[in-house]
């Protein structure tokens, strides 16, 4: 079958790589893609979000089964846009409709679906510029640090979590009235401080049932240690290795099935991942966030580990076959570590030329930041490419990860040195 897959990240080229490798798959198109994707696939300059041009390319290219890396086409609706196009509508569409991306979409309706269905969260409230002072004012009941969060996508970076009150009222203050992520922020939720540990943990589902994918943990912050702005991520780590049968027996009893019950409760309908974000507080697994799609760097450690057939998996989601699919999954560990342009969150260059590529052996190279620019592959993004490598254990993954971090180079490039660090 010809297969559409959107987006152009390190997700995504992680999916293209173990699509290609079915042999139900003929032709792999990508919208956009981006220089690494180019060599497996056929790349079509195409906006995740332009679904005229999406029907288009369908149509033109005889495409049977449309696959969605990113959320922002999923909060827009292309699961609806197809089901209710008469020449689209029997293409199945891997992931939500556009009222079941809310869950990312919104932080205000994934906190009331996590009340309303019983799933352990923590306590919040949610304000616009109209009640700001309320904000302040429940900001005050609070024990430091508080975590504010802007309700709309925010590209990852609508979180602020602050440890003084007077502080976190003039963030609260900008974010609302100041507008300081946009419409993102036109209402902010407020919400309990967890300590814990935090992981991830990912769900395919076809609306009725569902397969647990192996756990990641990713690291969000640019500098070592977990210091400094956060970022969309710079390194990952599968599985988690603290996560141990009783923990996920928490997770899938208590978060997992009630998540997937609920959709069908308040007829959501769903074929997709879910991304639980969740916190281990005390052994006791709690949801911090919701997300409608895989994560990014954790497809790059997810996906690889993965031994059964990627199509074959999306074919019965499709089908809602799932509880008829047998998942297998490689014991080893896998690890990555993001590569990034120098300046990265905050302002950076593209355009630098990436060097050492041929040189790496016994790694996968994962692109997400990059193109083709006259012969050479180029930066073109902050996050620009993802090393992952397997190993008996993580340790040993990490080593192999950053001996290939070595080979490769451009102008200020700059990686992480200590993922996993917490895990020892």
């Amino acid at each position: 079958m010809n297969i559409l897959l959107l987006g152009s990240g390190g997700r995504e080229h992680a999916f293209a790589w173990k699509m290609v490798q079915s042999p139900l798959c003929d032709t792999l198109f990508m919208a956009p893609g981006n220089a690494g994707t180019a060599e497996i696939a056929t790349n079509v300059a195409i906006a995740v979000t332009d679904f005229d041009a999406i029907k288009a390319l369908v149509i033109k290219e005889n495409i049977e089964m449309v696959v969605v890396g990113p959320e922002d086409p999923l909060v827009k609706g292309i699961y609806d846009f197809f089901l209710n196009d008469e020449s689209l509508k029997n293409i199945p569409v891997i992931g939500p409709s556009k009222i079941g991306a809310t869950l990312e979409g919104s932080k205000e309706f994934a906190k009331e679906f996590l009340v309303k269905h019983n799933i352990p969260t923590a306590a919040y409230d949610s304000f616009t510029a109209e009640t700001v002072e309320k904000g302040c004012d429940f900001l005050a009941t609070l024990q430091p640090p508080y975590v504010l969060k802007a309700d709309g996508l925010a590209a990852g970076k609508g979180v602020l979590i602050i440890q003084d009150l007077e502080e976190a009222k003039a963030e609260l203050r900008n974010m609302l009235v100041g507008q300081k992520f946009g419409a993102a922020s036109s209402k902010v939720v407020i919400e309990e401080f967890l300590d814990g540990i935090e992981l991830s943990c990912f769900v395919l589902t076809d609306g009725k049932s569902y397969k647990i994918l192996p756990t990641a943990k990713d690291y969000k912050r640019i500098g070592e240690g977990d210091t400094g702005l956060n970022t969309g991520g710079m390194g990952a780590v599968s599985p988690v290795p603290y996560v141990d049968a009783v923990l996920m027996e928490k997770i899938e009893t208590r978060i997992v099935k009630p998540t997937i019950a609920g959709l069908q409760k308040d007829g959501i309908p769903y074929k997709g991942f879910v991304f639980i974000g969740l916190i281990n507080v005390k052994n006791e697994p709690l949801v911090i966030e919701y997300n409608v799609r895989m994560g990014d760097p954790e497809t790059e450690v997810v996906v690889p580990r993965l031994q059964s057939d990627l199509v074959e998996l999306f074919l019965a989601v499709a089908n809602e076959k799932l509880d008829e699919f047998e998942l297998k999954i490689d014991p080893r560990s896998a690890t990555t570590v993001m590569m990034v342009s120098g300046g990265y969150p905050e302002d950076f260059e593209k355009g630098k030329v990436i060097s050492g590529l041929e040189n790496v052996q016994n790694s996968i190279v994962f692109h997400a930041g990059t193109k083709l620019d006259n012969g050479n592959v180029v930066t073109n993004g902050g996050r620009v490419m993802a090393i992952t490598s397997y190993g008996d254990s993580f340790q040993e993954a990490l080593a192999q990860s950053y001996k290939n971090v070595a080979e490769i180079s451009w102008e200020n490039v700059y990686f992480r040195k200590d993922i996993g660090f917490d895990l020892v």
